[in-house]
C-alpha cells in the first residue's frame, strides 16, 4: 500500500537516548530542559526570534487569537483543512471567507477590503502547501484598517520567502508539527513572533494564565508541549535537510512527468522550494475521480486536500467560486521520506494512461 504521506521516523537509538535524558532528569513536562534545547534548536534554524512550542496546531491558532484578543470577525481563506475555520469558531469568532487565487490557491488580496467592516478585528490567511501569500500587500491592508495578521504556517516550515523565514511575517505566525506534516513532534505546533510582549504573553497563556503564584490571566489554558515529544522534535530536526532534499527530488520527479498534461501551484516568485506537498489540479472533478480509482485499485492512496471548501461547510456562502471549483479538482499525490523513485514512475504512468486514454 502507498499512502499520501507516512510519518518520518528517525534513527531509534537516537531517540533512546533523549528518553535516558528525560528518565535521568524525571523532568516530563512543564518546559523541561528538551522542549527548552528544541526551542532554541528552532528558533536558530528557521531564523525567528521567538518559538513557543505547544500540544498541537489547533490550540497554536486558539492561543494566537487570545493572545491577541481577537473579537468579532475574522477574514480568513476558504481553501485549507478545516481547523482554520473550526478554531475561529470554537473561540467564538466569526470566519468571514475571502476566495482565493485559482493560480496560487492563497487568499486574494485584492479581494480582503470589501470583507473589512466595523467588526473585523484580524485577518487570518493561509500558505497553502506552503506557498507564501503576498505579505506585503496583506500587511499594508492590514495597517492601514488597524488589523491583526495571523499566519496559519501549518505547511511553511522552513520556507523562506525574500532570503528571509516568511514565518516572520504577520502578528503572530503558526505551525502544526503534526506527525504527517515534513517536520514532526508526533503531535505538537509553535507559535511564532517576533514581539517580546507576545512571547510573554503566549507563555504565559499556555500554563493555565499563571503569570506567578499570586496572580493570573483572565484567561489560560493547558497547551504545553512534554518532553518526549520535544524528544522526538530534536532527533527529526537533527535530519531535516535529508528529509528536505529527499521529498524535494520526489516532488521535481512528478513534476517532470506530468507537467504536459496536469496543472500545479504557482510559487510565489520570491519563495525557497516547497517540500510539503504535491498537489496536481485536474480539467475536471470526474477526471479526479477516475484516476483516483484508478490508483486505489492498484492500492495507493492520495487525498483530496481541501474537500469540500470551507464555506461550503461552514456557511451558505456561495461567492467564493474559485475555492469551490479548485476543492473539486485537486488531489494530493503520495510523499513521504520512502518513497521510491519506481513507486513515483508507477504513479504516473497510472495517471497518463487514465487522462490519455
Amino acid at each position: 500500500m502507498t499512502p499520501v504521506t507516512k510519518p518520518y521516523l528517525p534513527d531509534i537509538n537516537k531517540l533512546k537516548s533523549y528518553i535516558d535524558e528525560i528518565y535521568k532528569s524525571e523532568h516530563l513536562t512543564n518546559s523541561g530542559p528538551l522542549l527548552k534545547k528544541l526551542e532554541a534548536r528552532l528558533a536558530d534554524y528557521l531564523g525567528v526570534k521567538h518559538v513557543i512550542c505547544v500540544a498541537n496546531g489547533s490550540l497554536a491558532l486558539q492561543v494566537a487569537y487570545k493572545a491577541l484578543e481577537l473579537e468579532g470577525e475574522v477574514i480568513t481563506t476558504p481553501f485549507s483543512f478545516a481547523a482554520t475555520t473550526s478554531t475561529l469558531q470554537w473561540e467564538k469568532l466569526t470566519p468571514v471567507f475571502c476566495d482565493i487565487d485559482n493560480k496560487t490557491y492563497n487568499i486574494d488580496n485584492n479581494l480582503i477590503d470589501k470583507y473589512i467592516t466595523n467588526n473585523t478585528s484580524a485577518i487570518l490567511p493561509v500558505h497553502v502547501f506552503g506557498n507564501p501569500c503576498n505579505v506585503s500587500e496583506i500587511e499594508s491592508i492590514a495597517k492601514k484598517n488597524g488589523l491583526k495578521v495571523i499566519y496559519d504556517a501549518a505547511h511553511a516550515f522552513g520556507v523562506e520567502y525574500k532570503g528571509e523565514s516568511v514565518l516572520k511575517y504577520g502578528d503572530i505566525s503558526t505551525l502544526s508539527f503534526h506527525a504527517t506534516k515534513l517536520f514532526h513532534t508526533v503531535e505538537g505546533g509553535a507559535l511564532i513572533t517576533e514581539c517580546d510582549v507576545l512571547e510573554k504573553k503566549i507563555r504565559e497563556l499556555i500554563n493555565f494564565g499563571i503569570i506567578d503564584s499570586n496572580s493570573f490571566l483572565n484567561s489560560g489554558t493547558n497547551a504545553k508541549m512534554n518532553e518526549f515529544e520535544a524528544a522526538m522534535g530534536l532527533c527529526v530536526l537533527d535530519d531535516i535537510e535529508e528529509i528536505k532534499v529527499t521529498r524535494n527530488k520526489i516532488i521535481r520527479l512528478y513534476k517532470n512527468n506530468l507537467k504536459d498534461i496536469l496543472q500545479f501551484q504557482e510559487i510565489n516568485e520570491y519563495s525557497s522550494e516547497l517540500s510539503s506537498y504535491i498537489p496536481i489540479v485536474f480539467e475536471s472533478e470526474e477526471s479526479l475521480l477516475n484516476v483516483k480509482l484508478k490508483l486505489e485499485e492498484n492500492e495507493i492512496y492520495p487525498r483530496r486536500y481541501f474537500y469540500p471548501s470551507l464555506n461550503e461547510i461552514y456557511t451558505e456562502d456561495t461567492n467564493c467560486i474559485e475555492s469551490s471549483s479548485l476543492s473539486k479538482k485537486i488531489l494530493c499525490l503520495p510523499l513521504f521520506f520512502e518513497l521510491k523513485e519506481n513507486d513515483v514512475n508507477k504513479i504516473c504512468k497510472i495517471i497518463k494512461e487514465v487522462i490519455c486514454d
